[in-house]
């Protein structure tokens, strides 16, 4: 896949800022934004992953659940005066 220019318009302290960044990490301006850019797509890959994961989790947990009673009493036991 081809590499993309794009121009981006920034405030000029952010600007220097960026540049002391790249200069203290040995890179360009140029890389940051891209590595930043790269970094928001690997999170959204992430996170539908994990959306993924919670919906396998939950129809796995569905389809073990069976209906029934809650707990150790049967509908009669909880209806009877002397359970209560």
């Amino acid at each position: 896949m081809g590499m993309k220019n794009i121009t981006v318009s920034v405030d000029e302290d952010v600007y220097y800022t960026a540049r002391r960044q790249a200069a203290e990490r040995k890179t360009s301006v140029s890389q940051l934004v891209a590595e930043y850019l790269r970094s928001l797509s690997r999170e959204d890959e992430l996170r539908a992953e994990r959306e993924r994961r919670l919906r396998e989790l939950f129809q796995s947990a569905d389809q073990r659940s069976q209906p029934g009673p809650v707990g150790p009493f049967n509908r009669d036991e909880i209806y009877n005066d002397a359970v209560r």
